[in-house]
C-alpha cells in the first residue's frame, strides 16, 4: 500500500513540474525530460483530447460501465499513454476505454505515461498497440492493418515484425475488408465470427456472399456448415454433358411436348450416347405430387 502511495506522490509531483511554463518539456532532449518520459505523471482530464488516429470505433456501453464501477473501486491499475501535443496539451496513445470510464464517473485526473512523438510515430503506436488487444473485432484489427499499409507505409513483413504477427495471419484480416459492408457490419456487432467472414471471402460476387450470410443468420450455421455452402456454391457446373450434347430426335421432342402437357410440368429428358435416357417429372408440393401420382394411375 506504501509503495502504492509513493507512486501516487510521484505522479503528482512530476503534475506540478509539466505545469511550470519555464520547464516546459517538448522533446527527449529538454531538461528534466527524463524526469517525465517513461514515468507515470498524473495528468488532468480536460488537458488530454482523443486520438483521431484510434482504430476503435466501437466501445460496448455495458461493459464500458464495468470498467467504470472498477475504476471508481480500485483507481486506474493501467495507466494510459498519452504524446505531449504543447503546454498543458496531450494526445492519447492508448487506453481510451479507460480515460472514457475514468471521465464517466467524474475523476479529473488519470495515471498516464508521456510520450513525445510525431504524428506518424503517434499513429504507428496507437495501431500497433491496439492491435495488440485481445478486445478489437476482427474487421477493426484489419482497418488497423489496412492503416499500417496506407498511411505509414508498412508491408506485410514488416507489420508481421511489428505486431508479432505471422505474413499470413494478417493476410487474412486484411482479405476480410473485402467482404459486402453489410457483412462486415455483422461481424463487428458478433452476429457471425471471422471464421464465416473466411468462407464467405471465397464468393466473389457479392450478391451471392449476402445471400450466404442471411442463410447463415436464419440458420444459424456453424463455420463448418457455411464452408459446405461455399463449397457448394462454387463447385463447377458439370459441363460435360453439355460438352458432348445428343441431338433430341424429333419424336422425343414431341413426345417430351405431350408429356409436359399432360402433367402440367416442363418435363426434363436426359439421353446418353447408347439411346438410353432418363425422364424428370418436377412437383411443387405433396400435393402436386398426389395430383401426378393419380395422372399417372389413371393413364394406365
Amino acid at each position: 500500500m506504501a509503495k502504492a502511495t509513493k507512486k501516487q506522490a510521484l505522479g503528482r509531483g512530476l503534475s506540478a513540474l509539466l505545469k511550470d511554463p519555464d520547464n516546459d518539456i517538448n522533446s527527449a532532449s529538454d531538461k528534466n525530460a527524463d524526469k517525465v518520459v517513461g514515468n507515470i505523471v498524473e495528468l488532468d482530464i480536460d488537458d488530454i483530447e482523443i486520438n483521431p488516429f484510434q482504430p476503435r470505433t466501437n466501445f460496448n456501453e455495458e461493459t464500458l460501465r464495468e470498467l467504470a464501477s472498477s475504476i471508481r473501486e480500485l483507481g486506474v491499475i493501467q495507466p494510459i499513454t498519452v504524446r505531449k501535443l504543447a503546454f498543458n496539451k496531450y494526445q492519447l496513445i492508448s487506453g481510451e476505454r479507460r480515460f472514457r470510464a475514468s471521465k464517466l464517473i467524474g475523476n479529473t485526473t488519470i495515471p498516464a505515461y508521456i510520450r513525445i512523438a510525431n504524428d506518424q510515430e503517434s499513429l504507428e503506436m496507437a495501431l500497433v498497440e491496439n492491435i495488440q488487444r485481445h478486445d478489437l473485432d476482427p474487421i477493426e484489427i484489419a482497418l488497423s492493418y489496412q492503416r499500417l499499409i496506407d498511411e505509414i507505409n508498412l508491408t506485410q513483413e514488416q507489420m508481421s515484425e511489428r505486431v508479432g504477427k505471422k505474413r499470413s495471419t494478417i493476410a487474412n484480416y486484411l482479405r476480410l475488408l473485402k467482404l459486402d459492408p453489410i457483412i462486415q457490419t455483422g461481424m463487428r456487432d458478433g452476429f457471425i465470427t471471422m471464421g464465416h467472414g473466411r468462407a464467405m471471402i471465397n464468393i466473389e460476387n457479392q450478391v451471392d456472399q449476402l445471400e450466404v450470410y442471411e442463410k447463415i443468420i436464419t440458420n444459424k450455421l456453424s463455420v463448418r456448415a457455411t464452408e459446405a455452402l461455399v463449397k457448394n456454391l462454387n463447385s463447377p457446373k458439370d459441363t460435360s454433358s453439355k460438352n458432348e450434347a445428343i441431338e433430341v430426335p424429333k419424336p422425343i421432342k414431341k413426345g417430351i411436348k405431350e408429356f409436359s402437357e399432360y402433367f402440367g410440368h416442363k418435363i426434363d429428358v436426359k439421353l446418353a450416347k447408347n439411346g438410353s435416357g432418363k425422364i424428370s417429372i418436377p412437383f411443387h408440393s405433396e400435393e402436386d405430387f398426389n395430383r401426378i401420382i393419380k395422372l399417372v394411375k389413371s393413364a394406365k
